[in-house]
């Protein structure tokens, strides 16, 4: 019988270890489906499950007011960071839920070095906090664009690893995905975003652009992943063909995640005991 997969199958080898020399993204088949029960009502019906009590959960998180979790969400166009985002955390309650969306960097923030405009932006005591993509753009786009040598990419990566091991310090737990699509389903969706109209918002020219650096990418994002994966911050590749079982196992993966943390409400307060409102 073969082995049932488990979401530690698809973490990228933690940096330094043997195993992170292999490391490959052609190891990870982006049209895999390996959580998924083979029927898509009943993987939502499990997604809308898995909703009920994140929010549960992340209720608890924010009464506790100690720890924090960020939710790091990287890929190519088009990948389904959004689609991720609206499906995964659709039924958990706002509050202490904050969203941050990465772009270029602005004048200002490109004045300052490339974790200023991060750092703010990390989750406060009881806050989950998602990154729309991250300081991770700053380490893939200057590779591609041959603006970081082999040296200056190694001491951002460094600085990566110490930022987050910082933030894992100050009680934040961190868990990173990268959104693996295949070159072909992304042709497919960029091609559905020109056909439809109502889709034009959605589609940049720069896109393209960035399409025909497929391969620069991938290599970038294989380096990017094996420089940065950590115990304390780990990189998980999720395979993203299927937007349906790419939304189950983000959302398992967070899931387990919180479970792991044994989360507890506040203890109750004395001087509550016996008080009638009138």
């Amino acid at each position: 019988m073969a082995k049932q997969p488990e979401l530690d199958d698809f973490r990228v080898p933690y940096f330094e270890s043997k195993k992170n020399d292999k490391f490959s993204l052609d190891d990870f088949d982006p049209a895999a489906k390996p959580f998924s029960t083979g029927s898509k009502d009943t993987d939502r019906a499990r997604l809308s499950e898995i909703g009920a009590k994140l929010d549960s959960l992340q209720e608890c998180l924010h009464a506790q007011q100690k720890r924090r979790v960020l939710l790091v969400l990287q890929g190519m166009d088009t990948s389904g960071k959004d689609g991720t985002i609206r499906a995964v955390f659709h039924e958990v309650d706002p509050l202490g839920l904050r969203i941050v969306p990465f772009k270029a960097p602005t004048p200002v923030e490109f004045a300052h070095d490339f974790l200023w405009r991060v750092h703010w932006q990390a989750p406060a005591a009881g806050e989950l906090t998602i990154f729309n993509r991250s300081h991770y753009e700053d380490l893939l786009v200057p590779t591609v664009l041959g603006e970081l040598d082999k040296d200056a990419f190694e001491v951002r990566s460094r600085h990566i690893r110490q930022f987050e091991e910082l933030l894992a310090d100050s009680c934040t737990t961190i868990v990173k995905c990268m959104l693996h699509i295949s070159k072909d389903e992304q042709r497919a969706r960029l091609q559905a975003r020109i056909d439809d109209p109502t889709k034009h918002w959605k589609f940049d020219v720069s896109d393209l652009d960035a399409r025909k650096q497929w391969d620069k990418y991938q290599a970038a994002y294989r380096d990017a992943l094996a420089a940065t994966s950590t115990e304390y911050a780990p990189w998980y590749v999720i395979p993203a063909d299927s937007k349906t079982h790419r939304n189950l196992m983000v959302a398992e993966l967070l899931l387990r995640t919180f479970e792991a943390l044994k989360l507890e409400y506040p203890p109750a307060k004395e001087s509550l005991k016996g008080v009638k409102v009138e």
